[in-house]
C-alpha cells in the first residue's frame, strides 16, 4: 500500500515545475497575438515546450502558458530579439513565438 502512495506523491511533485526567468529574459517584451508589430525586424521564431500533463494529471493551462512565455522570453536574446509574440495557442505544451528586434 505504501508503494502506490509514494508513486502518486512523486508523480504529483513532478507535475509541479517552475521555470526561472533568466536575467536577459527580464528585458524581453511580450506582445499579444495579432499582426506583426510595425517598426520591428523579425529575427526568427522561438519554439518552446513544457509538460502539459503528467500521466493522467492535466496541469493548469494558465500555469503552462506562463511557463511557455517565460521560456520564450529566455530564448529571445539568443536570436537577437527583444520582443516575442505568440503565433498561436499552446498545443500539448508546445508553442511558437515570433521573435523581433524593436
Amino acid at each position: 500500500m505504501r508503494l502506490p502512495i509514494a508513486l502518486f506523491l512523486l508523480a504529483s511533485l513532478a507535475a509541479c515545475t517552475w521555470v526561472p526567468m533568466a536575467p536577459e529574459g527580464k528585458t524581453v517584451r511580450v506582445l499579444p497575438p495579432g499582426p506583426a508589430p510595425a517598426g520591428c525586424e523579425k529575427r526568427g521564431e522561438v519554439v518552446v515546450s513544457v509538460k502539459s500533463n503528467v500521466g493522467f494529471y492535466q496541469r493548469n493551462p494558465l500555469r503552462v502558458r506562463e511557463e511557455l512565455e517565460t521560456l520564450a522570453r529566455n530564448e529571445a536574446p539568443g536570436v537577437g530579439a527583444n520582443t516575442v509574440q505568440a503565433m498561436g495557442e499552446p498545443v500539448e505544451g508546445d508553442q511558437r513565438y515570433a521573435a523581433y528586434q524593436c
